[in-house]
C-alpha cells in the first residue's frame, strides 16, 4: 500500500515529523517497508507564463521566449520543442540551484538569456525530457513551483498484514493514525447527489453468497475527454496509480480514499439488464489489458443478456470498457465475498488493486 503522507495528513494531522509517523506506523504493527521524498531537492523555480516565442535569430531549434513570472518579464532562450506562447511552465531564475546544476545568466548563439524552462528530469521528477513540464491554467506567475505541485510531500510504502486490509484506504489509515495519537480527523464531506434522470438498469444477483450487495448508477452527459485535476492525478501516482482517463481516474481515486473499488461501464455498450453470475463453461471473456479467457464455472462474472462483461472484483472487460468517446456510463460499486474473487485471481494469476481489496 503506497500513499500520500500530505493526503493523509489532510484528514488527519498529528503532531509528528514525517520520521515519526513512519516509525508510529511501523510500531503499531503497520510496516513501513519505504519513505521516499517526492521530487529531489531544488529552490529558485517559479511557474512562469510564457506570453511570446519567436525563432532564435542564430539558430534554428532554438526558440526566444517572453515569460511573466508575476513581478517582471524575462527573456529566455529555449530549445523544447513542445514551447508555445501561453503555456504554464517550470521557470528556474538566474541563481536557482537544482538537482544537477545551478542557473546563470548567459549567451545563447549571441541571445542573453535570463533563465532556464524546465523539463522533469531537470527538477528530478522523472526522466522525462522530450520537452519543459507542463503546468496547469491554475497555476499562478511566480508562484513557487515546489508548493504548486506538493513536491515536499512523502510517498510512505506499507506492507501489511493479510488481517489489516482496513488500511487498504486513506480513510483506513487516518482512523488508525487517530486512534494511534488521538489527533482529531477532519473526514471528507460525502454528501446525497439527487437523481436528475428517470434511468435504471435492473439488477439480478444469481450468486448471492458470493455478491451479496450490488449497486448501479446511470451517468449520462459525461465528458469523458475532460482532463483530470492535476492535484487527482499526483494523489493516484504518489499511491502507485497510473492516471488514465477523467473516469478511470476518479474511480481509483475514490478506491484509495475510501478503500471502495468501483467500475464504470459504457452504457451505451451493454445490452439488456445486468446480472451477476458464474460463468458457463465455455464462454470466453477478453479484459482490459488484453487477455483472453476461457472462463470455467467457478468464475464470478458480471453479465448481460450477450455474455460476460468482466471478472466479478478484478477486471472489466475489454467489450464494456469505457473510452474518450463515452457518453454515459454504469457505474458499480458492490461486495464481493473474499473466497470469490480470491479464488478467481489466484486460479488466473491475474491480481488487480480492487481484487486484492476484496480480497
Amino acid at each position: 500500500m503506497k500513499f500520500s503522507e500530505h493526503w493523509l495528513r489532510s484528514i488527519v494531522d498529528p503532531s509528528l515529523t514525517s520520521a515519526e509517523l513512519a516509525h508510529l506506523l511501523t510500531m503499531a504493527g503497520l510496516e513501513v517497508e519505504g519513505h521516499d521524498r517526492v521530487a529531489s531537492d531544488f529552490e529558485g523555480v517559479v511557474v512562469g507564463h510564457v506570453t511570446a516565442v519567436q525563432p532564435h535569430p542564430n539558430a534554428q531549434r532554438l526558440h526566444l521566449c517572453t515569460v511573466d513570472i508575476g513581478t517582471e518579464s524575462l527573456q529566455i532562450v529555449c530549445g523544447a520543442p513542445n514551447v508555445r506562447c501561453g503555456m504554464k511552465v517550470a521557470c528556474a531564475l538566474v541563481g536557482a540551484q537544482l538537482p544537477t546544476a545551478t542557473i546563470a545568466k548567459a549567451k545563447v548563439r549571441g541571445v542573453e538569456s535570463s533563465g532556464m524552462l524546465c523539463s522533469a528530469r531537470e527538477l528530478g521528477l522523472g526522466e522525462d525530457h522530450d520537452g519543459i513540464l507542463e503546468l496547469g491554467d491554475d497555476a499562478q506567475p511566480g508562484s513557487d513551483v515546489r508548493r504548486y505541485l506538493d513536491l515536499d510531500d512523502f510517498v510512505l510504502t506499507l506492507k501489511l498484514t493479510p488481517n489489516r486490509g482496513d488500511c487498504l484506504s486513506i480513510k483506513g489509515l487516518a482512523r488508525e493514525v487517530a486512534a494511534l495519537t488521538g489527533a482529531q480527523p477532519q473526514w471528507p464531506g460525502i454528501r446525497a447527489v439527487p437523481a436528475h434522470i428517470d434511468e435504471r438498469v435492473a439488477v439480478h444477483l444469481q450468486a448471492g453468497d458470493a455478491c451479496p450487495r450490488y449497486c448501479g448508477r446511470v451517468l449520462r452527459a459525461l465528458d469523458a475527454k475532460a482532463r483530470t485535476p492535476a492535484w487527482m492525478v499526483r494523489r493516484l501516482e504518489r499511491g502507485g496509480v497510473r492516471s488514465i482517463s477523467a473516469v478511470v481516474d476518479i474511480t481509483n481515486y475514490v478506491m484509495l480514499e475510501l478503500g471502495q473499488p468501483l467500475h464504470a461501464f459504457d452504457l451505451d455498450r451493454l445490452h439488456g439488464d445486468v446480472i451477476v453470475r458464474f460463468a458457463t463453461p465455455g464462454e470466453r471473456l477478453r479484459l482490459l489489458n488484453g487477455r483472453e479467457l476461457d472462463l470455467a464455472a467457478a468464475h464470478l462474472v458480471i453479465s448481460d443478456s450477450a455474455g460476460p462483461l468482466g471478472l466479478a472484483g478484478v477486471m472489466g472487460g475489454e467489450t464494456s470498457g469505457v473510452s474518450l468517446d463515452t457518453k454515459a456510463v454504469f457505474l458499480e460499486s458492490a461486495f464481493f465475498a473474499p473466497y470469490a474473487v480470491a479464488q478467481v485471481a489466484r486460479g488466473l494469476e491475474l491480481s488487480s488493486d480492487a481484487s486484492h481489496r476484496f480480497e
